[in-house]
């Protein structure tokens, strides 16, 4: 399957929302729709987040231009929405909310994302790339770590009763 990795389409914009709904709340034992409606709202909108400056939805396309996955990529941490003041003051690019179709895994569509989230960050002068993760995710958590990403828990925090683990990439 050849992948192209690229910022989203504003017309991509709702397909993807879509898509990060349905996998995350795939997620085993993830708290659902109804446990945290403001998250799945957040999901579902994943499209309002690129108005946000230096703030980008990179999304995966095959070659018969069918969406396979899309992550957000921050350049500012005051739009990363998560973690807090320990975050905000990290020098660092980030991507959060990672989603790629259930039939699409482990074909190297995420980690292809993860990549260019690495350029973008390297382009715009970070040394270290953020992220988040929860034991909810442990297939991605394990990409991560394949990739060299190391636990960062300074930045670790809990919402909703999930407790969400830092990690960080040096560039």
């Amino acid at each position: 399957m050849m992948i192209t990795i690229r910022e989203a389409k504003p017309n991509e914009y709702s397909e993807l929302g879509e898509l990060m709904v349905e996998v995350y709340s795939q997620l085993e034992g993830f708290p659902g729709p109804d446990e945290i409606p403001e998250y799945y709202h957040h999901l579902k909108n994943v499209g309002e987040l690129a108005m946000n400056p230096k703030t980008k939805l990179f999304v995966a396309i095959n070659n018969n231009r069918i969406l396979e996955g899309g992550l957000v990529y921050y350049g500012d941490l005051k739009y990363y929405g998560a973690g807090g003041e320990e975050v905000i003051k990290q020098k660092a690019g980030a991507f959060r909310l990672l989603a790629v179709k259930p039939e699409s895994r482990g074909k190297g569509v995420g980690k292809k994302l993860i990549e260019k989230c690495v350029f973008q960050a390297k382009e715009e002068g970070f040394k270290n790339l953020i992220i988040h993760s929860t034991k909810y995710m442990m297939l991605a958590w394990k990409m991560y770590e394949r990739m060299g990403f190391q636990r960062f828990p300074e930045i670790d925090f809990e919402k909703n009763g999930v407790s969400v683990y830092g990690f960080m990439f040096v560039l």
